[in-house]
């Protein structure tokens, strides 16, 4: 199916206007893509373009209200959205910012405070200038933080949100299988990024916004240059790690190959990246936190010696590539069902690095790889 049903948006309005109420804000104020498609089923390529602006308000009851250029009218018109407010954009002297405040005047009373979402992994996608302007415009009300609502709501998905979520990581599984058609000793690394996400575009994904890896002698340096036209040679260690995206929705994970037999110290860490993430998956339950998790795979990882200081060791996956929660030392989210997450293990190894990721749902019981669990044994090309 794609897209989603009004009533899957009606219930994410719902709980989005609970939390309002209990915090005090008369409204919702989103500018980015995965928040106006959270509430709308707004999906477009065309936000590539930074040129214009695009607004949409989660008032305290109702519908939302979207107020965006007239070029994506009519898309918006597919969605359940009704109240759909527009602008010829760009507009160098008013690019929809009265508008915004009209909409905003209408629909909250003076005095009241608008939510506009602050925590990490957010921004404000407007001008700074228009930003000022539009807080002066509605002076009689103020614009605050949104008390973390959209980060709570995101978290935790829907069953039919999961199910597109499996849907791509399937998509990838069928790709990763067929890595042994494109790469072997000789083909430059270039050329197998390239070939890639050609197999996720035949196995049915999207898009491939993004796409990671490397492959040097007994692991990689980093894991997120560019790929170089430098041929695979007997010994590299390959490692392709896909978000690529169906419907909307991410997968996020990879996997590693030795080109040719691996050496005895790179098979004995691959093996590690598998134990420390079997050992976070079935930590991965309603309750454990995310820092849980960080500690249980770092003190398989290290053993007393260096990590890969790759910062954390897993995310939130969804709408968007990465998500709240961050599995680090500092971040106590508990878990929940209906949560998404990455696993992402990293290991040194002889001043290199191996990386490992899987994709698992937190349920009300034992977790789910929606990912394929992969074994301890490093694949050979």
């Amino acid at each position: 199916m794609t897209g989603f049903p009004p009533l899957e948006f009606e219930a994410r309005v719902t709980r989005a206007q609970q939390r309002m109420q209990n915090a005090g804000l008369a409204a919702l104020l989103l500018t980015t893509e995965p928040e106006l498609r959270y509430f709308t089923g707004y999906l477009t390529r065309f936000w590539e373009s930074p040129t214009r602006p695009w607004f949409l308000i989660v008032p305290a009851s109702g519908k939302p209200v979207a107020v965006i250029p007239s070029i994506g009218a009519a898309l918006m018109a597919q969605t359940w959205i009704d109240d759909i407010r527009t602008w010829s954009a760009p507009d160098l002297t008013d690019d929809g910012v009265t508008l915004l405040a009209d909409a905003l005047t209408e629909l909250t009373p003076d005095g009241a405070a608008i939510g506009c979402p602050d925590g990490h992994e957010t921004h404000v996608r407007m001008p700074l200038a228009d930003f000022t302007r539009l807080r002066d415009l509605i002076a009689a009300r103020r614009i605050t933080g949104d008390h973390g609502i959209l980060r709570a709501l995101r978290m935790v998905k829907s069953e039919l949100e999961v199910a597109k979520i499996r849907t791509a990581c399937q998509i990838a599984t069928r790709a990763f299988a067929r890595v042994p058609e494109i790469a072997s000793a000789g083909t430059p690394l270039d050329q197998v990024f390239r070939r890639f996400q050609i197999l996720c575009l035949e196995e049915g994904a999207d898009w491939v916004p993004y796409l990671a890896g490397g492959a040097e002698q007994g692991g990689y340096t980093d894991v997120i240059s560019p790929a170089t036209q430098t041929p695979l040679e007997p010994g590299d260690v390959l490692m392709l790690d896909t978000g690529l995206v169906r419907d909307g929705y991410f997968c996020d994970y990879d996997r590693n190959w030795s080109v040719g037999p691996a050496s005895a110290a790179v098979r004995t860490a691959h093996a590690q990246l598998i134990e420390a993430s079997d050992a976070a998956f079935e930590q991965a339950r309603p309750g454990a936190t995310a820092a849980q998790l960080f500690h249980t795979m770092n003190a398989i990882l290290t053993d007393g010696s260096t990590g890969t200081d790759a910062g954390r060791l897993g995310h939130g996956l969804g709408m968007s590539l990465t998500e709240w929660p961050s599995l680090i030392p500092d971040d106590h989210t508990e878990l929940q069902p209906g949560m998404v997450l990455t696993l992402e293990p990293g290991i040194a190894v002889n001043g290199k690095i191996l990386v490992h990721e899987e994709n698992i749902l937190i349920t009300d019981g034992a977790p789910e790889f929606l990912s394929p669990r992969l074994g301890p044994e490093l694949p050979t090309l």
